[in-house]
């Protein structure tokens, strides 16, 4: 039995920005929750989804398939946050947080990406 997608590192990295993400989007103006708000959540929640879909898959070519997938989710969610800070609906500070966890993501992505199709 191979690895557990619950194991891997860019699978627990993604659940911990969804948290985070649904942390500070309850702070987004009400007027939001079915607009906005609901976007940039479901952009996280696939993140790990499609981590998990595709470890569960079990074929290195589905894999990185759904690996692509969930790097697409993770753009949506960074141009969702800048238009979320454009409008002053997160702080700087949280904004350079959220910035930091989708730049780590998008590298570690990339890279098992990378690792996987060597195989």
């Amino acid at each position: 039995m191979g690895m557990r997608f619950e194991d891997l590192k860019i699978w627990r990295k993604g659940m911990e920005l969804v948290k985070f993400i649904y942390k500070i989007t309850s702070n987004f103006p009400q007027n939001e929750i079915f607009a906005l708000t609901s976007q940039i959540r479901r952009s996280a929640v696939s993140i790990p989804s499609n981590i998990a879909e595709g470890k569960g898959r079990g074929s290195t070519k589905e894999f990185v398939n759904f690996l692509h997938i969930a790097l697409g989710s993770l753009y949506e969610l960074k141009t969702q946050i800048d238009i979320a800070k454009a409008l002053s609906y997160v702080e700087d500070k949280n904004f350079n947080i959220i910035d930091d966890k989708i730049i780590e993501l998008d590298k570690m992505i990339n890279s098992l990406i990378l690792n996987r199709k060597k195989l």
